[in-house]
């Protein structure tokens, strides 16, 4: 006689459930960045199931455990995804332990949930800079394999010619890295400094100052002035701005 399949238990159906260490879990519901998360939990500020946990690590089934922070259920954030026009001189980070001014100064009274940097510009860079709390949306924007472009204009000493522009197409080796840009064009030159519109589809750190540096040129502004087809526009320097469906769909590599 045929055996009758036995239902999947409890103990097995919680198995297959997503299951994530509990700061990165309360960083993915858009509560707080991960680093935040560590440090909640450490302090005691955190309880699962209404018993407090101390290691960040703790492994929690996402749809299954319900976690509290000072006492107070957390719920998944509404996602918000920012552009702001990130001023110069300012750094992409929570906090400072030298007590620079950070974006988040700056968006301090703009009423706005916790919200992580997609990406980074350095403190002597400006430009669009996409913060959210939608850790998904974020993460394939910045993964390298989404070969997603920035454009950024240059101001550059000196006056780079065609055979410039080439090596930079070209790529050069710096510190282990290979450094290059996607496409570049001369956008104005004067009798001192240039202005370059360059593309790049990676990222390393300080990439376009590195590369031009190397071909012996000092970079004096650099500007991102889009995130694929998403463009600074005429974003005031300082302010923000929440993007549009439209605008969300046309950066979301996820779709590709």
């Amino acid at each position: 006689m045929p055996r009758t399949p036995r239902s999947a238990t409890p103990h097995a159906a919680a198995v297959s459930s997503p299951r994530h260490g509990l700061a990165r879990v309360l960083s993915k519901l858009g509560t707080c960045s991960r680093s935040q998360a560590e440090q909640w939990v450490r302090a005691g500020r955190v309880s699962l199931d209404g018993c407090v946990v101390r290691d960040p690590y703790r492994p929690v089934l996402m749809d299954r455990q319900q976690i509290a922070v000072d006492g107070q259920p957390v719920k998944a954030a509404e996602h918000v995804h920012v552009a702001f026009n990130k001023p110069r001189g300012l750094i992409v980070s929570a906090a400072d332990e030298q007590g620079r001014e950070t974006v988040y100064t700056a968006l301090a009274a703009a009423g706005l949930p916790w919200l992580g940097p997609v990406g980074r510009l350095d403190k002597a860079s400006e430009g669009l800079l996409l913060l959210s709390n939608d850790t998904g949306w974020a993460a394939a924007i910045t993964d390298p394999v989404s070969h997603l472009e920035k454009t950024y204009h240059v101001q550059v000493a000196g006056q780079p010619d065609a055979a410039v522009l080439a090596a930079m197409k070209a790529g050069i080796a710096d510190g282990g890295d290979v450094l290059k840009a996607r496409r570049v064009a001369l956008l104005r030159a004067g009798e001192k400094n240039a202005w370059l519109e360059v593309v790049l589809d990676e990222g390393r750190n300080r990439h376009i100052r590195r590369l031009l540096a190397a071909l012996g040129f000092d970079v004096l502004r650099l500007i991102r002035v889009a995130i694929g087809s998403l463009a600074l526009g005429d974003l005031p320097k300082g302010q923000w701005r929440r993007l549009s469906a439209d605008e969300i769909r046309a950066v979301d590599t996820r779709k590709q």
